[in-house]
């Protein structure tokens, strides 16, 4: 299992689409499916149930059968990292995590150019929710990394 993580414009989606093709991976995206299931990026803590059980739900039994799984998760908090780190070990699985974590000048680019022509499952992003989210981001410690079997860390 790859968590992918960082902040909305870091490139979590690219990074997620190449790691599904390298490792032949079912990618689960949330967005994709917050779209397809409510058009909002976010509706009463329905992200959370979604990532945490229904699309976990999918990932653990693809594991369970031997395949890989790209998980496209911001997955901001050390906490909720662990969760999916953690279970993919208690079934077996290695755990690789890939952080990325961009300066917020380069994320903000990104999200204006992203804004102009907003892809298909993709929500608009304001600058102030970009700062308010970025102070929200706890970025993984050195502890943390050596938890998984496999970190990589991007920073520019």
């Amino acid at each position: 299992m790859v968590l992918v993580v960082g902040l909305p414009g870091a490139g979590k989606t690219s990074w997620a689409r190449r790691i599904e093709g390298e490792l032949g991976a079912v990618r689960l995206t949330p967005d994709e499916w917050m779209e397809a299931l409510f058009a909002a990026s976010e509706v009463n803590g329905r992200r959370w149930v979604l990532e945490s059980e229904l699309l976990w739900g999918v990932a653990a039994r693809v594991l369970e059968l031997g395949g890989n799984v790209v998980l496209d998760y911001g997955c901001w908090s050390e906490q909720e990292r662990d969760l999916f780190r953690s279970r993919a070990q208690a079934l077996g699985a290695a755990a690789e995590i890939v952080v990325l974590d961009l300066p917020l000048d380069v994320l903000w680019e990104r999200l204006e150019q992203r804004n102009a022509a907003l892809p298909a499952a993709t929500f608009s992003v304001t600058r102030e929710e970009l700062k308010e989210w970025a102070a929200s981001f706890e970025v993984p410690t050195s502890v943390e990394l050596e938890r998984w079997d496999r970190a990589v860390v991007v920073t520019e």
